[in-house]
């Protein structure tokens, strides 16, 4: 956790600020979700370039490591491949992506659209990682780290800073977690000023199991989020920041992130990806149940679906 500290985030902040948008809070009363209850806070990273958060670890990266000629390579579900193949383009370098063939054609095709050479590396993340490791050892190409990068988590934690920023009052702060960069980022912000609640699906308890075990291991890598909540295993940079720093974890099951993408759309109009619903679908759901008087914020954190019809 040495080199993932408050003040490299805070400087990793202000250099990618003109890269990314910073992304809205939305105000909704539980009511509208037929809850009881009053508001909570969504923070709408599903807004953010690229459709996910991930465009920060992706800049934080390109911005800070020395890239060849040769440029970067990245293994990813889809998200991380998205962002890593966007602050490509803007940045003018060349951009080689691997994602397994569970990868969602939303992201896919976004992957594309960006102008990076797309490879198909296996089913699962875990295969496109050992493809792309192997092709970055023989281009020499720079290898970025969905999340087990310090680069990775502090460009993630710079989301932590602006939700402080944008609502300084919450008592509480849910967060959907696949390989854990994302969380461990803003939990190594706060440093547990806010409570930090992990959320995952009951198909993917990657940070659950590692939690029990007290340490990374090997976990179910299914469900309905599987492209981007299902690594094999959480990070090892950031599971001492989780254990330290994240105060619970709770398991959603694949009906109420479905339940829960609905709910968004339905009531809010806004489009995520199961993946981003996930945070929410414990709310919906009930596995978490705010306090009287807690302040609950959720983070909403990718919108690559073609969930939404438009024909």
């Amino acid at each position: 956790m040495t080199d993932i500290t408050p003040e490299r985030i805070s400087a990793a902040a202000e250099l990618v600020r003109p890269h990314i948008r910073h992304t809205p809070v939305m105000a909704v009363s539980m009511a509208d979700f037929g809850l009881p209850g009053g508001a909570i806070d969504l923070k709408l990273e599903c807004l953010q370039h690229s459709g996910s958060f991930k465009a920060r670890g992706a800049f934080t990266n390109l911005l800070t490591r020395d890239v060849p000629a040769s440029g970067v390579v990245a293994a990813s579900g889809g998200n991380h491949g998205a962002a890593v193949a966007y602050a490509a383009m803007k940045l003018g370098i060349k951009a080689t992506i691997f994602v397994p063939s569970i990868s969602a054609k939303a992201k896919t095709d976004r992957i594309r659209s960006f102008g990076a050479d797309l490879v198909i590396g296996g089913d699962r993340y875990a295969d496109a990682l050992a493809a792309s490791e192997i092709f970055a050892e023989e281009s020499g190409a720079l290898q970025i780290h969905a999340f087990n990068q310090p680069e990775t988590l502090i460009g993630q934690g710079t989301l932590g800073r602006e939700i402080e920023q944008d609502l300084p009052g919450i008592d509480t702060l849910l967060v959907a977690v696949g390989g854990g960069g994302l969380i461990g980022g803003i939990a190594a912000w706060y440093r547990g000023r806010v409570k930090i609640v992990a959320v995952e699906p009951e198909e993917a308890p990657t940070l659950n199991m590692a939690l029990s075990a007290g340490q990374p291991v090997d976990a179910p890598a299914g469900g309905v989020a599987a492209d981007s909540l299902a690594p094999k295993q959480v990070g090892g940079l950031m599971f001492p920041i989780a254990r330290d720093h994240v105060a619970q974890s709770v398991l959603v099951t694949d009906d109420a992130i479905r339940q829960a993408q609905k709910a968004l759309w339905d009531s809010v109009r806004i489009a995520t990806e199961p993946g981003g619903a996930a945070a929410f679908a414990a709310i919906l759901s009930g596995r978490y149940v705010p306090s009287p008087g807690e302040r609950v914020a959720v983070l909403v954190c990718g919108s690559n679906t073609t969930a939404v019809d438009f024909g």
